[in-house]
């Protein structure tokens, strides 16, 4: 049986639908692509680049015009940091389905992490979780040991390893993160894909204060210039702790408020 005519041949019916049907797949697919880009920010150009493609084939892709490769779409999921089955369902993800009721709060020390992250926890009835100590227990080392015999490479290994284990005790809690979390682009990107990612930040003479007034002067001992590499610091992963889904300034709220904002953000999820 015959249905479908083109300007060159007439197609059989069964392929016309089997083509409509693909196109309409693409066109989805082109949907959440440009909805996960824009959630990042990021210009066509920008994601291009990332991808290693061409911008007019990332303007097809989009449009629902052109049918990726398994390879392209992956190369388009990595710049994004997702996985690439989170681009064919992102309205799945969007509703939790990937992240469940994880909540991972990320910032430099001082930013509020352990404070805030206790009493949400408490309000979301769901267990509260230290990345860091979780690191230390496994090595059974203090985190100044595993970086004077490991070094940063042997620590980002760790804090990756020990990352999965924690994933893999269940999909609800609240996690602390440790501050340089988000210079492992394959651990940050990791944490983005699995949990609800909040950056807790603060003026850099609050992180160095409330960090002094906990008796922790790490890494200021001995360190004159001490606030301006904190300054130093926050300006240079600004824009990757900006990648969070939520960004919250824990000097604007108190803790119970804050804890509260969040709670009700994340009750659905």
């Amino acid at each position: 049986m015959w249905a479908l005519y083109c300007p060159s041949r007439w197609v059989p019916e069964h392929y016309s639908a089997r083509t409509l049907e693909a196109q309409a797949l693409l066109r989805r697919l082109g949907e959440r692509l440009r909805a996960a880009r824009e959630r990042e920010g990021l210009s066509l150009a920008e994601l291009a680049r990332r991808a290693g493609l061409a911008r007019r084939t990332v303007t097809e892709i989009e449009a629902g015009r052109a049918n990726p490769t398994a390879t392209r779409l992956v190369d388009l999921a990595r710049a994004l940091d997702r996985e690439p089955a989170e681009l064919l369902d992102l309205a799945a993800a969007r509703r939790g389905v990937w992240r469940g009721a994880r909540v991972a709060l990320v910032g430099l020390r001082g930013a509020g992490k352990s404070t805030l992250g206790r009493a949400l926890a408490l309000r979301m009835e769901v267990p509260f979780v230290e990345l860091d100590r979780r690191i230390e227990e496994a090595a059974g080392l203090s985190l100044a040991t595993v970086f004077e015999l490991h070094g940063t490479l042997g620590f980002r290994r760790l804090e990756a390893e020990t990352l999965e284990k924690v994933l893999a005790e269940g999909e609800r809690f609240v996690l602390a993160t440790g501050g340089s979390i988000v210079t492992s682009p394959a651990t940050f990107a990791r944490l983005r894909q699995t949990c609800h990612t909040v950056w807790l930040h603060a003026a850099p003479e609050t992180h160095y204060e409330r960090v002094v007034a906990q008796g922790d002067r790490r890494p200021m001992a001995g360190r004159p210039r001490a606030l301006d590499e904190l300054k130093a610091i926050l300006a240079e992963r600004g824009p990757l702790y900006a990648r969070c889904e939520v960004s919250l300034d824990t000097e604007a709220v108190d803790v119970e408020t804050a804890a509260e904002q969040l709670a009700e953000r994340f009750a659905g999820v």
